[in-house]
């Protein structure tokens, strides 16, 4: 795609900005040299404005390492507008990101946030520490001040496995953030964050267990899911007839961030509503 910077300086391979020494923040660079393709926000939004929107994500530790697990469905006002929307992201290695709140600016904001760490890391030879990446997110989060403003807000939850951690066995970590970009480190080793999370922290605030591992992690989470698809009406239960299920991401140290394959997730799903169709109380 050719960038403002290129049409501007005619008969030269690359423009001035490729060769400016500045920032390692892949946004400071498109800020100079293509400012038109950073995330826009209209300056005079009037009136409300329906967009889709992402809602229930849960995130929670257990023994060696971390995850984040997510529903399908976004809605549109009372609308569901899609049945099986991925809100759940790789970032980098050891690190992935959920997304709450509008969904368009949301996805723009992960993507460019991925750029963002990958940009850091060849530039500086060593990628962000877990602080770091969290509070890039931070910073990103503050730019989209104006468009939460206007009702598009975007709710992100951060979790990453710190690899400088003196006990890999607690390494995993989680922020979450408000719409401001204000940062905080959790410290129960679970929260949420989406129209459902109210619920899906009820529910993990009797299951979770710090000494859990993997597979009873990833069981305890898409149990919170079921509960907040259960109460909250934007929230997607796992569907059977059209067979789609919760999306997980674990990260360890030794495996790093992973996304679980779908077969595995639709194992667990169904073995959880198998459960609830057996006890449909509780």
């Amino acid at each position: 795609m050719e960038s403002s910077s290129t049409r501007s300086h005619p008969g030269q391979a690359l423009p001035p900005e490729y060769f400016t020494p500045g920032s390692s923040s892949f946004t400071d660079f498109l800020r100079a040299a293509a400012p038109e393709m950073l995330p826009q926000v209209a300056e005079n939004t009037e009136g409300s404005v329906d967009m889709p929107h992402g809602t229930t994500i849960v995130a929670l530790t257990f023994r060696g390492g971390v995850l984040l697990a997510g529903d399908r469905r976004s809605t549109m006002g009372n609308i569901i507008a899609q049945r099986d929307m991925d809100k759940l992201y790789v970032t980098d290695d050891y690190s992935a990101v959920g997304i709450a709140g509008t969904a368009g600016i949301a996805l723009e904001m992960v993507r460019l946030y991925a750029v963002e760490l990958e940009h850091y890391e060849k530039l500086e030879g060593v990628p962000l520490s877990l602080d770091g990446k969290a509070n890039k997110l931070a910073t990103m989060l503050r730019g989209n001040l104006q468009g939460a403003m206007a009702g598009l807000a975007v709710v992100p939850l951060f979790a990453g496995f710190d690899t400088a951690a003196e006990d890999p066995d607690r390494a995993g970590r989680i922020v979450t953030y408000d719409v401001t970009g204000g940062r905080y480190d959790e410290s129960a080793g679970y929260n949420a964050v989406g129209s459902g999370s109210l619920f899906a922290k009820s529910a993990l605030k009797k299951r979770h267990d710090p000494e859990a591992d993997v597979d009873s992690a990833v069981r305890n989470a898409i149990e919170a899911l079921y509960d907040a698809a259960d109460d909250d009406s934007a929230t997607g239960g796992p569907d059977v007839a059209r067979k789609i299920y919760p999306t997980v991401v674990t990260i360890t140290g030794s495996e790093g961030a992973v996304r679980m394959s779908e077969e595995r997730t639709a194992a667990v799903a169904e073995e959880v509503v198998a459960g609830r169709q057996q006890n449909p109380g509780g």
